[in-house]
């Protein structure tokens, strides 16, 4: 038998998402202090979840941070064909990032440096990612 769906039943409230806001962190200083919102917050979140490893800390959800450790050591070419992948997987998991594109890459001496646009509800941003081989 199918159940009969009540008009009481119905959700009566509508979802709203907030606004982005957030402490802000001054990494020079190496402290915490006033607010952050808007793209500049979103932009600091993005470097949270590109810098904290996934899986290393019991305060963050699995589904947060990214897992670059995997790639130290590695070969550049190796780097190069993983690392859009892993940046990707870690930034969509953010409801607020609706798409990761425009990859582009760049050898140093013992890195690898790779540019790309992170989609927002904010607009778009340039982001720069570093990572050691």
């Amino acid at each position: 038998m199918i159940p009969y769906i009540d008009e009481d039943l119905q959700p009566d409230f509508e979802s709203v998402q907030q606004p982005v806001r957030t402490y802000r962190m001054h990494l020079e200083e190496k402290r915490i202090s006033g607010l952050l919102d808007g793209s500049e917050a979103m932009r600091q979140a993005i470097y949270k979840i590109l810098n904290t490893e996934r899986y290393d800390y019991l305060i963050y959800s699995w589904n947060y941070g990214s897992e670059m450790v995997e790639l130290m050591g590695q070969p550049v070419p190796y780097v190069y064909s993983d690392i859009k992948r892993k940046i990707t997987d870690a930034l969509l998991r953010d409801d607020r990032i609706t798409d990761v594109g425009d990859f582009s890459f760049s050898p140093g001496k013992g890195k690898v440096s790779v540019k790309f646009t992170v989609a927002t509800t904010e607009g778009d941003m340039e982001i720069e990612k570093e990572v050691r081989n």
